[in-house]
């Protein structure tokens, strides 16, 4: 039986009620961490791209969810540290063969996330489970990575970005951040929202799929995606709350504004391959 199979069958013991933590097998429980080992490995994915589109991988959301619903809840160390959670944390020996670093005190993996080769995760930083990291991207201090994120290669999160997780409802595709994206300090990246490649985004902007995307390059509107090879930033633009008797001057609400990469602006972005050598 495949793993997709094993999960399947599980999934459906479960939501039927005919399996709990209390009664989980052991053959149960050992399937449940071949899953885990399939996501550390990237040999499985919360979402992957199929005809253009991003589609989550709904099998995956139930396996990560079957991870908290057949786990009792147990009590852990982490340095010295105590605490009580369902899963350890993921084993991290296999980094320095891979070219990948983590610095101490507070860079946080939990088990059944994926980091790629050459990475660099700054402390403090957190990689929820089911989260794909690629390979040679950094992961700047006070970074939060969310469950099922997809981050692609060449990405740099800077420091004190937030990239939401999604597992419920399992049909739901993540957050996703494609190769060669850089996003500034501060950046907040939330409910599905997809960045297209090789995209520079400024610091504290939001992006979400509730606030507009004003594409200057194909003069379009967009909601929830940012496209390919743009330069996006914050601007604030007239509400249809108009004047009100609480206020002057009208209301303003967020929208984001997307123009063409510059020269200057690659430049400035540009990575330190010294830092990955």
């Amino acid at each position: 039986m495949s793993l997709e199979s094993e999960i399947s069958d599980l999934w459906q013991r479960y939501d039927a009620g005919d399996i709990s933590a209390e009664s989980a097998s052991t053959d149960a429980l050992d399937s449940l961490d071949a899953f885990l080992d399939a996501l550390e490995s990237g040999e499985v994915r919360a979402a992957e791209p199929r005809d253009g589109d991003w589609e989550a991988n709904e099998w995956v959301k139930q396996g990560i969810l079957l991870n908290f619903g057949l786990r009792e809840i147990e009590a852990r160390e982490y340095g010295d540290v105590a605490y009580h959670d369902v899963l350890p944390l993921r084993e991290t020996g296999d980094l320095p063969e891979r070219g990948s670093r983590n610095t101490p005190d507070g860079t946080v993996l939990r088990r059944g996330a994926y980091l790629g080769a050459d990475c660099i995760m700054m402390s403090p930083s957190f990689v929820n489970i089911g989260a794909y990291v690629g390979d040679s991207t950094l992961v700047d201090s006070c970074d939060t990575v969310g469950s099922c994120a997809q981050i692609g290669a060449d990405v740099k999160l800077g420091a004190n970005t937030l990239i939401g997780g999604v597992l419920e409802p399992v049909e739901d595709a993540p957050v996703v951040v494609e190769d060669g994206v850089s996003l500034g300090a501060g950046c907040r990246v939330t409910s599905g929202f997809v960045v297209g490649e090789n995209s520079i985004v400024a610091e504290n902007t939001l992006l979400t799929p509730r606030i507009p995307v004003y594409d200057l390059v194909e003069e379009e509107i967009l909601y929830g995606e940012l496209p390919p090879e743009r330069r996006a930033f914050t601007r604030f633009v007239e509400s249809s709350v108009g004047d009100h008797d609480l206020f002057d001057g009208g209301a303003y609400k967020p929208a984001v504004v997307a123009m063409d990469v510059e020269a200057t602006t690659l430049e400035g972005t540009e990575r330190e391959e010294a830092l990955r050598e």
